[in-house]
């Protein structure tokens, strides 16, 4: 299996949000868990052009979509 081309750490940043791994485990408790059903670009905590990025990255299956999943992953556990 290859490596993810981005961190979580990247995608935070990419989403501008902090990306140190003390506020990314801030950010994950924070909003976790997810409600079932809800996909996690219409979580409410996203603004426009965050909930954008995610899901076009996704419908695309682009570069990012792996590290997406990702954090999608670890907001509903």
């Amino acid at each position: 299996m290859q490596a993810p081309t981005h961190s979580l750490s990247a995608l935070f940043k990419q989403l501008g949000l902090t990306d140190d791994p003390a506020a990314i485990d801030r950010f994950i408790k924070q909003h976790s868990p997810l409600p079932q059903g809800c996909q996690l670009a219409d979580a409410p905590f996203w603004d426009k052009p965050q909930a954008d990025f995610l899901r076009e990255e996704i419908l695309e299956d682009a570069d990012w979509a792996e590290v997406v999943d990702q954090l999608n992953l670890l907001l509903r556990d």
